[in-house]
């Protein structure tokens, strides 16, 4: 007996070492972050890097130096609101006329994170009134759920079953095609926004259906997929120009945009797009978006053309191969963890 708990106190306080030593070692060696704030310019046709070291420094890929004023200048939809303070907001960009009100319209900032996939779903959604007659959205008084038959509203007071509303939702998904139970769905909550598009819904056949509430009344739409193209994971966006429905990742790492109205699909032309392992942040204007796709090994930066998705350029953050670096990767891979950048689930595992 005695043999045994020093067994399990040596195998304890190895684990504790794993866990905590590379802990205290990160702790005691963590640096300021050095990562610079990345935005595509239509103005020079180029990547700006923004990089506090001693101050502020603003230069783009060819090494030129730019001050806060220029930058200002050749991004003026980012900075929209301080160029019509100085009274410098341009008459149009890249020959396009653009007013301050249509650089606000047009720009938007969405971003998906690993951890919001790799987690465990709890099920149970609102549906909000898509047409309401208020001015602001409101939250709906009940939730639903698929089941594997049917959708189900509940009353949220008290917990009892919608069966009307139920059966009216459940038959039009049913006439449109729509195969229980669902597999996955994606949408917004949040009242705090323009206005509500409902849920993307991907059904047990990986079938795509738009499904919201218009006037009480259920509004379904299956929407076409390209042929060839299995779509994966989906996202609602819900932007302020009202042009995209959501974006649409499949099982080759390829990334879409569904049109709103149309429901067409369109690739985005970015090399791959794995939303399991990458994080990624949009900045989009009326002219171009600036992709920034990170995962735990790098960081890429895309710039894409707004109006056909094409891609114009590409900027791949530069790594420092230091000593220190190269010992921090080395306790990072072999230390033990009970979390993950990329999902919320806590359980022992080793490295990254």
């Amino acid at each position: 007996m005695k043999k045994f708990s020093s067994v399990l106190l040596i195998i304890t306080v190895a684990f504790l070492c794993l866990w905590q030593l590379p802990w205290l070692y990160s702790f005691a060696t963590a640096k300021k972050d050095k990562s610079p704030f990345v935005l595509y310019s239509p103005v020079i046709d180029d990547f700006t890097l923004s990089l506090y070291t001693d101050g502020m420094q603003h230069t783009d890929l060819s090494g030129n130096v730019y001050t806060q004023s220029e930058l200002d200048s050749i991004h003026p939809f980012f900075y929209a609101r301080q160029l019509l303070k100085d009274e410098r907001f341009p008459d149009s960009v890249k020959g396009i006329p653009v007013t301050y009100k249509d650089s606000q319209n047009e720009s938007f900032y969405y971003r998906i994170n690993p951890k919001d996939i790799n987690a465990p779903q709890i099920g149970v959604y609102q549906l909000m009134e898509s047409m309401s007659s208020r001015v602001k959205l409101e939250s709906p008084d009940d939730v639903f759920r698929f089941t594997k038959k049917s959708i189900e509203f509940i009353d949220a007071e008290t917990n009892t079953l919608n069966s009307d509303k139920s059966a009216r939702f459940t038959e039009m998904l049913s006439k449109s095609g729509f195969v229980f139970p669902a597999n996955s769905l994606s949408g917004n909550p949040s009242v705090k926004k323009d206005y509500d598009e409902g849920y993307l819904v991907l059904d047990a056949e990986n079938n795509l259906f738009h499904l919201k509430q218009t006037v009480g009344r259920p509004y379904v739409r299956k929407i076409d997929i390209p042929e060839g193209v299995k779509i994966k994971n989906i996202f609602i966006t819900e932007f302020r120009n009202r042009k995209s429905l959501g974006f649409a990742s499949d099982t080759e790492n390829n990334f879409y945009v569904i049109e709103n109205k149309t429901y067409d699909f369109h690739k985005i032309g970015i090399p791959e797009f794995i939303p399991e392992k990458n994080a990624m942040m949009i900045y989009g204007n009326m002219v171009d978006w600036t992709i920034k796709v990170s995962s735990v090994e790098k960081v890429v930066y895309y710039a894409v053309d707004a109006n056909d998705y094409s891609l114009i350029k590409t900027y791949e953050e530069a790594e420092e191969e230091t000593f220190s670096g190269k010992v921090s990767k080395f306790v990072t891979a072999t230390s033990l963890r009970f979390t993950h950048p990329l999902d919320k689930y806590v359980y022992p595992r080793f490295g990254l």
